[in-house]
């Protein structure tokens, strides 16, 4: 597993909803208990080759999470000045008609005043897609990791996310024979 990536790991893991992406919980489960135990094991490794997740996805978001041990991966892909694009999957409460979809695809592409939530204050969202495949489902992609900012989108124009799913991060995709729960080792050129 290793040698291919010069000690390196490189996880892709289909996260479930209900999981959370820290090394340990008292409240929830965390995705490293869907790893086996030799995999887990590296959790206790020394300073800096301990494996981590590549950003994170709430506990009630599902789909397409990387594990590793490489930090300078990790940075690339999470920090915002590098503008790697996180696609999602997200079924929201209130249907939206075609003339709507065409307001909602307009305000993301500029840029939406994100409203409070929690740890987060009011701010203001970078420019991001929004397509839709029916009038409950849609496909969103932003270059930001802002907390819960795509819940947050469609708070700012009076919609609610029901079910979120990350389908991409970068170059990685969510493979379709990919069960939720599982994972495969993936290589990084």
């Amino acid at each position: 597993m290793e040698s291919a990536n010069n000690g390196k790991i490189y996880i892709l893991m289909n996260k479930p909803a209900g999981f959370v992406c820290t090394a340990a919980s008292d409240s929830h489960k965390t995705v490293f208990e869907l790893l086996p135990d030799e995999i887990r094991l590296l959790q206790k490794e020394k300073r800096g080759q301990r494996l981590h997740t590549v950003g994170r996805l709430d506990c009630d978001t599902s789909g397409l999470l990387l594990i590793t041990n490489d930090g300078n991966f990790s940075h690339k892909m999470t920090n915002p000045e590098f503008c790697v694009e996180k696609k999602y999957e997200a079924v929201i409460k209130n249907p939206v008609s075609k003339e709507e979809q065409i307001l909602y695809i307009e305000k993301f592409s500029k840029g939406v005043l994100l409203p409070a939530e929690k740890k987060a204050p009011e701010q203001l969202s970078l420019p991001c897609r929004l397509s839709f495949i029916s009038e409950t489902k849609c496909l969103v992609t932003v270059n930001e990791g802002k907390f819960h900012e795509v819940r947050r989108l469609f708070l700012s124009v009076g919609n609610e996310v029901l079910n979120l799913k990350r389908i991409s991060m970068g170059n990685f995709t969510l493979p379709d024979d990919l069960a939720e729960g599982m994972w495969k080792n993936i290589c990084i050129t």
